[in-house]
């Protein structure tokens, strides 16, 4: 993927079972946990492109978040407070070759930025 493409999509739920039945019987999901993903179950659309995951709901998350590919995540965090935005997660590894974090924009709106590869199986 490249630079600004959308490349994931979080759904905060509480009950991870209820929301893979939901999820997989209303849109054809298949939705199961990658080896090295254990307790994060991960959905892939029907055109094997559109994907993202089932996360733990919290008082910070408790909307769907995008994630958005970026170059470097370290430049990108160096930009959005001067932008007028906010980095309310910074840059987490995943994998050894992939990192996430997470910004707001001047609204209010949640965003994730995703660097890397990451071999979900």
């Amino acid at each position: 993927m490249a630079h600004g493409d959308i490349t994931h999509i979080d759904i905060p739920v509480t009950d991870k079972e209820r929301a893979t039945g939901f999820y997989s019987g209303l849109f054809g999901w298949q939705i199961a946990e990658p080896p090295g993903f254990e307790g994060y179950p991960m959905w892939r659309a029907p055109n094997e492109i559109s994907g993202g995951g089932l996360a733990p709901r919290d008082d910070g998350f408790d909307q769907p978040r995008s994630y958005v590919e970026v170059d470097s995540i370290d430049d990108t965090l160096a930009k959005v407070s001067g932008l007028g935005g906010t980095v309310i997660r910074e840059k987490s590894e995943i994998s050894p070759t992939s990192w996430w974090a997470a910004v707001q924009d001047p609204d209010g709106n949640r965003i994730g930025l995703y660097e890397g590869t990451t071999d979900a199986g």
